[in-house]
């Protein structure tokens, strides 16, 4: 049968040419440095948590932006104030470009809505499907808002600036330009349609964030 370990006494200690007190300081600091250690790693995860959900969220001009993963694509996920059976709640947009990114696109005037907005464009920008995808993301957008939207291929900008609107077309480089009270032209280069929507999406998120 294996011995039993027996706890040895001062006496025995003191036989051994043990001190039993610096057999105690040494005691005491193993536990130290063990506590410390612990301690060190629970600061760590705390911060490494703090710093990965710091990453994933991000402001632009006060709105909110969340990092989404979904499958292989990185959405810029954000919600806007709708109204939906007499109750508030929020509604989720999700954006493909990253907004810090989509700000480097040059947007010339300021961002002013109507509550009717006539959308036109002569150009058939269909880019890989993805000019579909962009149109109907902004369109929904400005519905679920509470805005009026309207496709017209032969309307044009009002003086007067009684209604939004919109002109998609070509250009030699991506970018937004205020050509009337509450008229825009969006420039789209190289099949830009996303990139150049988004941005329109992303100042009209901060317009109606203002609201709130």
């Amino acid at each position: 049968m294996p011995k039993k370990k027996v706890k040895k006494n001062k006496k025995e200690l003191k036989k051994e040419g043990v001190d039993p007190k610096e057999l105690i300081k040494s005691e005491n600091k193993t536990l130290r440095n063990f506590l410390i250690a612990i301690a060190v790693f629970v600061v760590f995860i705390v911060v490494f948590f703090v710093v990965s959900n710091s990453a994933k969220n991000f402001e632009y001009k006060g709105v909110e932006f969340e990092m989404v993963q979904e499958g292989e694509l990185l959405l810029y996920r954000t919600d806007i104030p709708v109204i939906y059976q007499e109750r508030e709640m929020d509604y989720n947009f999700y954006l493909r470009n990253d907004p810090r990114e989509l700000d480097k696109i040059p947007f010339e005037g300021n961002l002013e809505l109507a509550p009717l907005l006539a959308l036109s464009s002569a150009e058939d920008f269909n880019c890989d499907g993805f000019g579909i995808i962009a149109i109907a993301n902004l369109i929904n957008l400005y519905k679920i808002s509470g805005i009026d939207v309207v496709r017209d291929e032969n309307a044009t900008c009002d003086p007067e600036g009684r209604f939004a609107f919109i002109n998609l077309q070509q250009g030699d480089e991506t970018s937004i330009e205020k050509v009337g009270p509450s008229c825009y032209e969006v420039n789209i280069n190289n099949c830009e349609i996303l990139e150049a929507t988004e941005r329109l999406m992303l100042e009209s998120f901060v317009e109606i964030d203002k609201l709130r």
